[in-house]
């Protein structure tokens, strides 16, 4: 697949305004730093809705190009090496977002640590991660012995690392997060949403929603 299928095959996960992540973010926030903030578009969504002033970090020059028209600016990171480094001279931040972006680093434990140094005491965390423990997932390489490498998804060939809710939950708690709240992502509406809901209060929980946004406060 050519780099340009592959972008355009990512869109949807990568690309998008995320109005389940802008659901999250207070509208008191006025610094917000995005993490892996692709073409800026979640951005771009945010400083239409409010008076913020968003800092993206991206790695690729494509992206950044894009998100540079969008955002008040652009760091041009690898987000690991961004995160271990000196706080940016907007910091402290309000608000830090950090949407499928994590499980595509080597060590996404110290990036969120280090990102999450860059918040205000009492500032909102927002990270979004797929779930591997997605019960479809799970069958499937069950079924074919074998795990999928694909271009983008659950099985998305450039993740790194793999979280279920409970490990979701540790990692945020680990970056010095607190009163962690989770929101599954179930993909679906209508009666199979409520169908969702309602075995989501039953043991097989975990299992359910192929992806979690969890929401956080810096302690």
């Amino acid at each position: 697949m050519s780099s340009a299928a592959l972008r355009e095959s990512r869109t949807i996960g990568y690309e998008t305004a995320r109005t389940d992540i802008q659901s999250h973010v207070p509208l008191g926030a006025r610094r917000i730093l995005d993490l892996g903030c692709s073409t800026g578009a979640l951005g771009a969504a945010l400083k239409a809705r409010q008076p913020a002033s968003v800092v993206g970090v991206v790695f690729g020059e494509d992206y950044a190009r894009e998100a540079d028209a969008r955002l008040d600016r652009v760091i041009v990171a690898d987000v690991e090496v961004f995160a271990a480094g000196p706080p940016p001279p907007e910091a402290p931040f309000d608000c830090l977002i950090a949407a499928d972006v994590l499980e595509h680093l080597r060590d996404p434990w110290a990036a969120l640590r280090g990102a999450a140094a860059m918040l205000s005491p009492g500032g909102t965390a927002i990270v979004s991660l797929p779930n591997v423990l997605f019960l479809p997932g799970l069958l499937r390489v069950v079924r074919t012995r074998s795990w999928p490498r694909e271009d983008e998804g659950l099985f998305d060939r450039t993740h790194l690392r793999w979280f279920g809710e409970a490990d979701a939950v540790e990692l945020l708690n680990q970056a010095g997060l607190r009163d962690v709240t989770v929101h599954p992502n179930y993909w679906v509406e209508g009666a199979a949403l409520r169908r969702r809901e309602l075995l989501a209060r039953t043991p097989l929980r975990p299992y359910l929603a192929p992806q979690y946004v969890l929401t956080a406060v810096k302690g």
